[in-house]
């Protein structure tokens, strides 16, 4: 089992032909990803060769869907043409349409998950300025690298690329069954709550680690849906606990507005909710492998 994305997702690529589409096209592909088209107006009706793999290119994500029964897309779209990419996967109703995309200005985000919001939802939004999400050992949709963990029975959720990969990393002999980034900005789509929800109703997930960081009260609401929700074994880590106060850091989510937002705030609200929390990457992982053990 995993969440959202399993081995038998069709994925298709929205800028699939530019630089950075293609480059984890490839690197997709290699991973076990059914990926069975691509979308660029302009060369609607070619093929691609990628390493011994023709895959077609559609003029619109719904031929792509109408071709191919595509239930995901994966946006490598430059900032300035991404909420009309969005917009469009939206109108076609795809599943799942996830945003690689970072630089997408907010305005932009904003009308995008507020159309999706007034479509009824029919597509769940990932991102934008996100690594995707993986499923190891079944289908891997974005950059995250798929060789750096093993398929098991831990459930991811995070807000930054990095600490990801790290926890992946660190974790590998025990596995995981999804890893979602969903992204850092202001306004996302796929909330960390969206994702302990969905982990919660996975058989297979036996324990959610859960990585946020400063700004934002995203980690305290989702501390409030823990305790009322989640039976599960919870994890928690917070980036940001050296960042001065009143700073934006790095991500432009991060930036601390009165008590809220602190890591240190986050940290006592989700204690409060049962969860563990590391005051360090690796520690988080420890934590995680105590409760795994028993």
């Amino acid at each position: 089992m995993a969440i959202f994305l399993t081995k038998d997702s069709k994925v298709i690529v929205q800028g699939m032909t530019g630089a950075e589409g293609m480059k984890h096209t490839r690197r997709m592909l290699a991973s076990g990803t059914q990926i069975v088209g691509g979308v660029n107006p302009r060369k609607a009706g070619t093929t691609v060769d990628v390493d011994g793999t023709e895959i077609p290119v559609f003029g619109s994500v719904a031929e792509a869907i109408e071709k191919t029964g595509a239930d995901v897309s994966v946006l490598f779209v430059p900032p300035a043409f991404t909420k009309a990419a969005v917009v469009e996967a939206v109108d076609a109703e795809i599943p799942l349409a996830i945003v690689i995309t970072e630089g997408v200005p907010v305005h932009d985000t904003a009308a995008f998950w507020a159309y999706a919001g007034s479509k009824g939802n029919k597509t769940r939004i990932i991102g934008p300025n996100c690594p995707g999400l993986i499923s190891p050992g079944q289908s891997n949709a974005g950059i995250i690298p798929a060789d750096i963990t093993t398929s098991g029975k831990i459930g991811l959720v995070s807000k930054s690329g990095t600490l990801t990969y790290q926890l992946m990393y660190e974790l590998r002999d025990i596995g995981f069954s999804s890893a979602v980034g969903i992204g850092g900005d202001p306004i996302i789509g796929t909330t960390h709550i969206d994702a302990l929800k969905a982990f919660q109703e996975d058989p297979d997930t036996e324990i959610i680690v859960m990585i946020g960081e400063i700004g934002g009260d995203a980690e305290e609401r989702a501390a409030a849906y823990i305790a009322e929700h989640v039976t599960k074994p919870v994890v928690g880590y917070v980036a940001g606990f050296t960042a001065p106060e009143g700073k934006t850091m790095g991500h432009a989510g991060a930036i601390v507005s009165g008590s809220s937002g602190t890591a240190q705030a986050k940290k006592e609200a989700l204690e409060a909710a049962g969860v563990k929390v590391g005051k360090t990457p690796s520690e988080t992982a420890r934590l995680a492998r105590e409760i795994i053990a028993g």
